[in-house]
């Protein structure tokens, strides 16, 4: 049976062997069979293509020596398994195994001897000039030290097989990632972060910000800048999907709203806007549809709010009846209320509404049902709770 974490004993020297069996342990990987199945296939004529190339080439030219070098094959890990790292772009491929390679070679013909001294230079002096030039790549270490091992002194070897290996190796990775529906190369700078469409919940972290954490983290990450922020990105939305997309506006709007007829007086509608202290009033049709929303910004507006003088007399006589059957001033909700209104029905996601009201400057969205009968009301405040309730919902008001 295999040694699993959970079947140790709960004891204090188990549980030390239980974290040292979680650092141990690798991580499932989550790719599909079919995926694994086109990385194989990659390498294998990756691989293939660049020895077949290079042997006939050392046949054609009459080239003595090794037509290929084995660290190849670890380079065809990064570029069909991993491609999207840094370590895996072709400036790397290339130019790390050709420079380590001639690092070796100059350890070769330069120190000789002893051999581990050597070995030990070579290795560590590649990762220096690939750090330099930009193009660290795990296997050029291995290049490095083989040259070594093998006594190689010739500065030809740099050129083929190394870089005619790597570089067939890198222009068959292109070809079928391209042909598999791959993006290949990567792009290694940073790019202009996407904006956030309407409705789309939009990101709470910056690239500057990013950018920001990468510098205090101060190691080598195998994957590319793009790739690691917008999978921090994808995460986020993901969190926000699961957080509440579960949240409809029925399970947040304020039930039983406060309505008007369209031919409410102007007094009463706004004498309830100030005893229930709240800032719009949908008015109803017969059938309780929404024909419009009356908000205090209405009645600010046709009681000439650009002049501040004297404006709480100007809404007192806006609101007042004149009692006569003509009348030069509004005497209804109907007359000064806003008729384009946007409403949302009561099935729809609480996330979706999120730009409508930070972006929108939506302030109430009447809620209706499926027959289009007003049911509630959304507001900012409604949106508070919810957040409330989804990010510390043992602290959250009922």
């Amino acid at each position: 049976m295999p040694l699993s974490p959970s079947r140790l004993p709960d004891h204090p020297a188990a549980g030390r062997l239980r974290r040292v069996i979680d650092l141990l342990l690798p991580a499932p990987l989550a790719i599909s069979g079919r995926e694994r199945a086109r990385i194989v296939a990659g390498a294998l004529l990756g691989v293939g293509l660049a020895a077949g190339l290079c042997q006939w080439l050392a046949a054609r030219f009459g080239i003595d020596g090794a037509w290929m070098v084995a660290s190849l094959g670890a380079s065809a890990v990064l570029v069909f398994a991993a491609p999207a790292g840094p370590m895996a772009q072709p400036w790397a491929v290339v130019a790390g195994n050709t420079l380590s390679a001639l690092v070796g070679i100059a350890c070769v013909r330069w120190i000789g001897a002893p051999m581990a001294l050597v070995a030990g230079l070579a290795a560590s002096l590649s990762i220096a000039a690939m750090f330099s030039l930009r193009c660290l790549h795990p296997p050029g270490g291995a290049v490095a030290l083989t040259t070594v091992l093998l006594g190689i002194g010739d500065v030809r070897f740099a050129l083929f097989p190394v870089a005619a290996n790597s570089l067939l190796l890198v222009l068959a990775g292109v070809a079928f990632h391209h042909l598999s529906g791959r993006r290949y190369p990567h792009g290694q700078r940073p790019a202009a972060a996407p904006q956030a469409t309407v409705g789309e919940v939009p990101s709470r972290f910056s690239s500057a910000d990013f950018d920001q954490a990468l510098a205090r983290y101060n190691e080598v990450l195998d994957v590319s800048r793009d790739d690691l922020e917008n999978l921090l990105r994808q995460t986020e939305l993901n969190a926000y999907q699961r957080l509440f997309g579960g949240l409809r506006c029925a399970d947040v709007m304020s039930r039983e709203p406060v309505t008007v007829p369209f031919g409410e007086s102007l007094e009463t509608a706004w004498t309830l806007m100030r005893s229930r202290r709240i800032k719009a009033l949908p008015v109803v049709d017969r059938g309780g549809r929404v024909t419009g929303i009356v908000t205090q910004a209405d009645f600010l507006r046709h009681a000439n709010l650009d002049s501040r003088d004297g404006l709480g007399e100007r809404v007192r006589g806006l609101v007042r009846g004149s009692g006569t059957l003509t009348s030069s001033k509004p005497e209804v909700v109907g007359q000064i209320m806003t008729r384009r209104v946007r409403v949302a029905r009561d099935d729809r996601p609480v996330v979706d509404l999120l730009a409508a009201f930070s972006e929108d400057d939506h302030h109430h969205l009447p809620v209706v049902d499926g027959d289009g009968r007003l049911v509630g009301i959304l507001t900012q405040s409604d949106f508070v709770r919810a957040l409330a309730r989804v990010v510390e919902p043992e602290r959250a008001p009922a």
